[in-house]
């Protein structure tokens, strides 16, 4: 009868892994993540009375990205978070042309990334919860090809960048550490279109406005 009663007690029973971890004011950490990118193009009055462009977009394409974070108790519900980055990143403008024929601007990139963004948490249950995430991110190229560029009329970017972000993040707190993956959105709000006096003749005349935009899965480790 004793037995049976320890055994029905102990039925279920899940350890509570690292129980005392909000007590600490700061957690330190690293991620690795996809980014999947592209511009949002907006065109110019003169893709419309172009006869040889018949379209111009953008397509997703998937990028890779690294950095640490730094997480910082503010209450029972909200945290600041900062998560340093570097990005690699391959954005493409694609031309189709009346005659079916197709070519490409590629813009291959480096990109230091500053992400200040608050965090939500639902109440913890038992070694998981979920958790909300917003706000801003500053970014600076770091490998810049414009002579090249400009020299042959080709795409032409800036290389600064500033982005609002959101997502939504699951964390599994485990017996040494904690693994959070994420999924978040970042839209630019940057104009970083910078046509040049050798792009004015080119395909490149049919843009007026370019803005990044990518959807990231994250893996955190805390």
């Amino acid at each position: 009868m004793g037995n049976s009663s320890a055994q029905a007690q102990g039925y279920g029973y899940q350890r509570k892994h690292l129980e005392f971890y909000d007590d600490k004011p700061i957690h330190y950490g690293f991620f690795f993540a996809m980014p999947v990118t592209r511009f949002n193009v907006k065109y110019s009055p003169a893709f419309v009375n172009n006869t040889t462009v018949e379209r111009l977009y953008s397509p997703n394409k998937v990028s890779f990205r690294v950095g640490l974070l730094v997480n910082a108790y503010l209450t029972d519900r909200f945290d600041f978070r900062f998560t340093p980055a570097v990005s690699l990143y391959s954005r493409t403008v694609q031309y189709e042309f009346a005659d079916k024929a197709t070519t490409q601007d590629v813009r291959e990139s480096t990109w230091m990334e500053f992400p200040f963004l608050f965090k939500y948490k639902s109440e913890r249950r038992r070694n998981s919860r979920m958790y909300l995430i917003a706000g801003a991110t500053a970014a600076l190229e770091t490998n810049v090809r414009k002579r090249q560029a400009q020299s042959a009329g080709r795409l032409n970017t800036k290389t600064a960048d500033l982005t609002l972000d959101y997502g939504v993040g699951f964390e599994q707190f485990l017996e040494y550490t904690k693994i959070s993956p994420e999924l978040r959105f970042s839209h630019g709000v940057v104009n970083l279109f910078a046509p040049s006096n050798a792009s004015v003749a080119a395909n490149t005349a049919g843009i007026q406005r370019l803005t990044s935009h990518t959807v990231t899965l994250y893996l955190n480790f805390e």
